[in-house]
């Protein structure tokens, strides 16, 4: 069974983007500094507020959508190549 490329390229983006922006809002309370800390040296302007959280789940969606997105292309690859006729 191959997987739906689109599917799991949504499924994998939104689920990245709602936990960068709930990260971005909760340590604005102190909590996970750390976290956001470390992805910001990634993310360009992701910071613990609120519109950190929001620019943080803009680019956690964009960041899961292509991670998503690879790992079904090489998992489609690799299935095809290692179908056996029958």
């Amino acid at each position: 069974m191959r997987l739906d490329m689109k599917a799991l390229t949504l499924s994998i983006g939104i689920t990245w983007g709602i936990g960068m922006l709930f990260m971005g809002w909760v340590s604005a309370f102190g909590w996970g500094d750390y976290f956001v800390d470390v992805m910001s040296s990634v993310y360009i302007g992701y910071e613990p507020s609120f519109i950190g959280g929001i620019i943080g789940g803009i680019w956690g969606f964009v960041d899961g959508a292509i991670g998503g997105f690879l790992i079904s292309l090489f998992y489609n690859l690799c299935h095809g190549k290692n179908k056996t006729k029958k």
